[in-house]
């Protein structure tokens, strides 16, 4: 879990910055992709639609756990055992899901566009298979339910209580929410444009997001480890966390904008 600031206005910023980064989840990327997929086929006009769906589900259940704990442990304190099993269940989830992507991109046949893979999504494949709009936000809210999810949205609204009530708590979980929703929607939009084209562009597109999916996964699990066993780095990256977050977004939306410009390139005959 996250070392938050003080400073309201730091604060504010550093959850956007972390609904953000959730929204680059693979296991977000996967499902939407899944969920546009089904619904280029069956339901086109729903399929631009499936990544704001997803996060406005997902996001629903951040602000009624955000809601419930302000309102229910005003002093509470988070445990030391949870913050240490928080970390290293968010460290070995991303190690694995960096090594299945990038799997996933250097085993991908010629011709073949890659789609980024996460654990839940496999669990939980057949519930990509919908074309209402209702049971696509009931997906994203039954994704919510995890312990990071949980744990974050739990750590906001105690923060918050330093700055009064369930209205900060309310206004952080909202932010949380608008992060992601700039980077689920934004994700959907991309797919349905990949869609549309099959060639080698798209696949070249497609690799570039696998390989950064993978890459950050694994160098984020690398840091929170590096982290945990040293208290030279856990000490210089303290105070550092918005500054980290934003990069880690920069670096993502770079990648993202690329693969987008590769999309819009015209077919060669």
């Amino acid at each position: 879990m996250e070392n938050l600031p003080t400073d309201w206005f730091a604060l504010a910023a550093l959850v956007f910055v972390l609904g953000m980064k959730h929204g680059f989840d693979a296991d977000h990327l996967a499902t939407i992709d899944g969920l546009t997929r089904y619904n280029a086929r069956h339901n086109p006009k729903l399929a631009r639609l499936c990544g704001v769906l997803f996060s406005l589900g997902h996001g629903a259940v951040v602000v009624l756990i955000a809601l419930t704990v302000s309102t229910v442990a005003e002093k509470w304190q988070v445990p030391e055992w949870m913050d240490a099993l928080g970390a290293w269940i968010s460290i070995a989830f991303l190690a694995a899901l960096g090594f299945i992507n990038l799997r996933a991109v250097l085993g991908a046949a010629p011709g073949e566009v890659v789609m980024p893979l996460g654990l839940k999504g496999r669990l939980f494949s057949r519930l990509q298979q919908t074309t209402q709009p209702l049971l696509v936000a009931s997906v994203g809210a039954l994704f919510a339910f995890s312990f990071d999810t949980m744990s974050q949205a739990a750590l906001f609204a105690m923060t918050s209580q330093q700055f009064g009530g369930w209205e900060h708590a309310l206004t952080l979980a909202l932010l949380f929410m608008l992060g992601m929703l700039v980077t689920d929607g934004i994700n959907g939009l991309w797919i349905s444009r990949l869609i549309q084209r099959a060639d080698e562009v798209a696949q070249i597109a497609s690799r570039v997001m696998g390989l950064v999916v993978a890459g950050v996964s694994l160098l984020v699990a690398g840091f929170g480890a590096a982290k945990f066993f040293s208290p030279t780095v856990d000490a210089w990256s303290d105070g550092k966390e918005l500054v980290f977050g934003a990069l880690l977004v920069a670096i993502i939306a770079g990648s993202y904008l690329f693969a987008v410009r590769l999309t819009r390139r015209p077919v060669l005959a």
